[in-house]
């Protein structure tokens, strides 16, 4: 991937599409941390953060989730959430055995954070289930829930409705325009086009690695290189 440039305005939910194989997933990986890049820059909130790791990456509050879902299966939903919380007292070995006041009381701020996450996103049914027990669905949920708990400013989603229901998708699109209401900003790669076009503003266009097109949902289904890119010379339903 080679001469990829865009910008991801704070305060939207942007969409990143572009025909299979155009590179979308690796652009995650390497703003993320997950895939070192071997030239240019990438800039977070006024930061460069090219070079360094997820983990840096992520207490600067820019997060990701996945297509399929990382959670630890074995753990629960609570555990899960818990597990992603920022400042997480049992990050420190020693701090988690001291067992100090301050400890305490942000393992309760947490705790509270993690209900509070679980009942937005409807999965307090299920929050002492297995990760491994959960629908398709409630894994897409909780990939945002663990993301929520770490306190971003901006969050990858990568495919975040792919193959959960109609209604559910339909839900998933109301959580991250709420998402957006709050503050944080998203960048979504996303194939089904009816909920890129309803949420998106901008949508971006990659094709064979470059940033191809830029512009409303409108603007880039009549762009004719889009069309090109996706479908030869068809044009798009809007």
């Amino acid at each position: 991937m080679r001469g990829t440039s865009f910008t991801v305005d704070a305060g939207t939910i942007t969409g990143l599409i572009g025909p299979n194989g155009a590179g979308k997933t690796t652009v995650f990986n390497c703003i993320s941390g997950i895939v070192p890049v071997d030239s240019g820059s990438i800039v977070f909130d006024g930061e460069e953060i090219a070079r360094r790791s997820p983990e840096s990456i992520a207490r600067r509050g820019l997060v990701r989730t996945f297509q399929i879902a990382r959670g630890l299966e074995h753990l629960s939903v609570y555990e899960n959430l818990m597990l992603y919380g920022r400042g997480q007292p049992g990050e420190s070995l020693a701090v988690a055995l001291a067992r100090t006041g301050a400890s305490r009381v942000r393992e309760r701020e947490l705790t509270a954070r993690a209900l509070a996450i679980a009942e937005r996103l409807r999965l307090t049914a299920v929050l002492n289930e297995r990760a491994a027990d959960l629908s398709g669905g409630q894994k897409k949920l909780l990939e945002i829930g663990r993301a929520l708990m770490t306190e971003p400013k901006l969050i990858l989603l990568d495919e975040p409705i792919a193959g959960v229901n109609r209604t559910l998708a339909n839900e998933i699109a109301r959580d991250l325009r709420t998402l957006q209401a709050d503050g944080i900003s998203l960048l979504v790669i996303e194939h089904d086009m009816d909920l890129v076009a309803r949420i998106c503003d901008p949508v971006i266009v990659l094709a064979q690695g470059r940033a191809l097109a830029r512009g409303t949902f409108d603007e880039i289904a009549n762009d004719p290189r889009v069309q090109e890119a996706y479908m030869g010379t068809r044009r798009w339903a809007s």
